[in-house]
């Protein structure tokens, strides 16, 4: 018991201790394994004094004393003693196995859960087979969560410094939808516990399209037209490339050279030309040079029947380059912005390479999960360019919005507003969890801010009738 005291006493003592994990396991285990010896002590004292209370034992008594100086030491225990140090390092074998085992089975699963997912569609039995698995899962997730919430209940009236060790820990394995409310009281108490997991930006962006379905439009959602994109950006006197005032079918579009050809309704770079002059021409999707106007006629309709432009409706605007001398195409700068705080910023090099590179608001490069084949030191941004996205994203009531821009050879020239970026679900966790915090204080600023009286006005003269219902 004495070295479980000096443990406790020196948590008590020094607030350092509080955070070492290390010392705060082996204090659970050392209770642990005192409650364990003293149960078996007291269930021993009891056998004993059963056995000696029975009558057996009272008359054997002179018989045992007897037997006692004569017998020699039994062998039986050490023999017992070596069978179980062999069945020990049997199941050591064993568990080492299994986990090889595991192994190979997750390395078939990715290699063959797609052949299998084709089989069972080619065969007709998808929606049966899904519906079983589904139901399975949601079975196994129940289970899975009955054993979490249980593990937490054990600690809600513990020390306050395991429930700091272990809570964060059950975060981790619990969607935000089932945290139980008395975890979430546990980050109101006098001593919080974190509960940066519950924050998810994929989780907040999902609810906040959730949102729009039931609205029927959010703010952010305005700013997804091309057009009132480019009409906003110039009513804050952002730079924005000159557009067609019209949309082509892909056999319409004038053959004009110094243009970029985009579909109206397009994402990722498809279907996106750059025509320096009419035989000069590049493919950005697919990093290819064209020959001619009559075969980017080709490729376009290629693009409509492949699926890589859903709609025959395009339009042109002004050849943005980074360099006009070599003809380097523009470079894709896109800040990822939360109400008047820029959470990552996005540095894309189309051609003739695709390449990414993610930064911080700080100006360190960082992974988030996304497009790690494909990293590349890029050149990052400046201030100026920083508080430019910040200062845009402030006349924006939302909580989120991605803005895009493309450098060129005389500064950032205003792209178009994403609300929803694609593939916003790849995200790692760690920078899933950390956007979802940019998320939530800009939820609560940009409330704070509509409670304090901010107009907007840049925003609601963009909209009919002056708001967005």
């Amino acid at each position: 018991m004495s070295e479980n005291k000096e443990i406790e006493q020196n948590l008590e003592e020094s607030d350092p201790l509080l955070e070492n994990e290390a010392v705060l396991r082996r204090m659970m285990k050392v209770e642990a394994e005192i409650k364990r010896a003293e149960a078996d002590i007291k269930a021993s004292e009891k056998k004993i004094q059963q056995i000696k209370q029975s009558n057996t034992w009272k008359r054997t008594g002179k018989a045992r004393k007897l037997f006692s100086r004569t017998r020699p030491p039994h062998k039986e225990l050490t023999e017992l003693e070596k069978e179980v140090i062999s069945l020990q390092d049997e199941i050591h074998t064993l568990s080492d196995t299994l986990e090889s085992l595991k192994l190979q089975q997750e390395q078939f699963n990715y290699n063959r859960i797609w052949r299998m997912v084709r089989e069972m569609k080619d065969e007709g039995d998808i929606v049966d087979s899904l519906e079983k698995m589904i139901s399975q899962k949601q079975i196994e997730d129940a289970n899975y969560t009955h054993v979490i919430h249980s593990a937490a209940r054990l600690f809600m009236k513990d020390k306050e410094a395991y429930r700091k060790l272990v809570y964060p820990k059950l975060f981790e394995g619990l969607k935000i939808e089932d945290i139980p409310e008395f975890m979430v009281r546990s980050g109101f108490s006098e001593d919080q516990i974190p509960l940066e997991q519950a924050a998810s930006f994929r989780a907040s962006l999902t609810m906040r399209m959730r949102e729009h379905q039931l609205r029927g439009t959010l703010p952010e959602m305005v700013l997804d037209d091309k057009q009132t994109a480019y009409q906003f950006a110039k009513n804050l006197d952002v730079r924005t490339p000159e557009i067609s005032v019209r949309t082509y079918t892909f056999d319409e579009i004038p053959e004009q050279s110094g243009i970029a050809i985009k579909p109206v309704d397009g994402a990722g770079a498809r279907g996106v030309y750059l025509v320096y002059e009419n035989d000069d021409i590049i493919d950005i999707k697919q990093s290819k040079e064209i020959a001619n106007w009559q075969v980017l006629r080709k490729d376009m309709e290629r693009d409509l029947i492949a699926g890589r432009v859903l709609q025959d409706e395009w339009f042109t605007e002004e050849l943005i380059l980074e360099d006009k001398n070599t003809k380097t195409p523009a470079r894709d700068i896109k800040f990822y912005c939360f109400y008047g705080k820029v959470g990552l910023i996005l540095e894309i090099v189309r051609y003739p390479e695709l390449k990414y590179c993610w930064w911080t608001a700080s100006g360190e490069r960082v992974a988030t999960g996304k497009y790690g084949e494909s990293l590349f030191k890029g050149k990052g941004v400046s201030q100026d360019e920083l508080e430019l996205a910040k200062a845009i994203s402030l006349e924006i009531p939302a909580p989120f919005i991605r803005i895009d821009f493309l450098r060129s050879d005389t500064g950032l020239v205003f792209g178009e507003f994403t609300p929803k970026p694609g593939n916003y679900d790849e995200f790692d966790t760690p920078t899933d969890k950390w956007l979802g915090d940019y998320f939530l204080d800009a939820q609560g600023r940009l409330t704070a801010d509509l409670l304090n009286g901010k107009q907007f006005l840049h925003f609601k003269n963009l909209t009919s009738g002056g708001s967005i219902d």
